[in-house]
């Protein structure tokens, strides 16, 4: 038989991680050798394990994954390092394959694919979450230099979403039963918005989007 891919798993929700621990262990193609809840933990584990895979959440608390990834790549040099996160922002996407991740991987992916993403990496391949690729290739045609004619028009379909709710003054806990989505999700958009914005504060990103009706 052949050998079981090895992992080390990388996300500061321990809650996920024992459900993500859990969902593997019904897969006998993969074996978890440890886990990290943060980027240090994740560099020193990566140097003492050597795993074939790492799969990595961005939002880390200090050090973002995107941040740690030259530091894996150096302590663990024969892993392939797959993204695992909520975050579906193309930038992120393209920060992370130019900073050396092998993929890019939704949290809403069932195990079994999850699986076969494990496998088509440690094989070679670039793995990108099929929700993803149309809206990466379409981010990747458009010209560098080409400003968006509408600040919002960088947004996507759930950032406008959860924009329109700021405007309204719903709180992150609103916004998540009104959308059905989990707060540490609405966190994340939020940020996202910001940024994309470049805003610093709720209050601007209401005022912001009230003025843009």
């Amino acid at each position: 038989m052949t050998a079981p891919i090895s992992l080390l798993v990388v996300d500061d929700h321990k809650l996920f991680r024992r459900g993500l621990l859990a969902l593997l262990a019904a897969h006998p193609q993969v074996q978890v050798l440890g886990e990290a809840a943060d980027a240090g933990e994740a560099l020193r584990e990566a140097q003492r394990l050597q795993p074939a895979v790492i799969l990595l959440d961005n939002h880390l608390p200090g050090v973002t994954g995107i941040q740690a990834l030259a530091g894996l790549r150096e302590a663990c040099p024969g892993a392939r390092v797959l993204m695992l996160t909520v975050s579906e922002d193309e930038l992120d996407v393209q920060a992370a394959l130019r900073n050396g991740a092998c993929g890019y991987l939704l949290k809403t992916m069932d195990g079994p694919d999850l699986v076969q993403a494990i496998e088509r990496a440690v094989q070679g391949e670039t793995v990108v979450s099929p929700e993803l690729t149309s809206r990466l290739l379409a981010s990747l045609r458009q010209p560098a230099a080409a400003p968006a004619a509408d600040p919002l028009a960088g947004l996507s379909a759930r950032e406008q979403e959860v924009l329109r709710e700021i405007a309204r003054g719903a709180s992150n806990k609103e916004i998540a039963r009104t959308l059905s989505i989990a707060e540490t999700t609405v966190k994340i958009h939020v940020q996202n918005i910001l940024r994309k914005l470049n805003l610093t504060s709720r209050v601007q990103a209401a005022v912001f989007a009230s003025r843009a009706g």
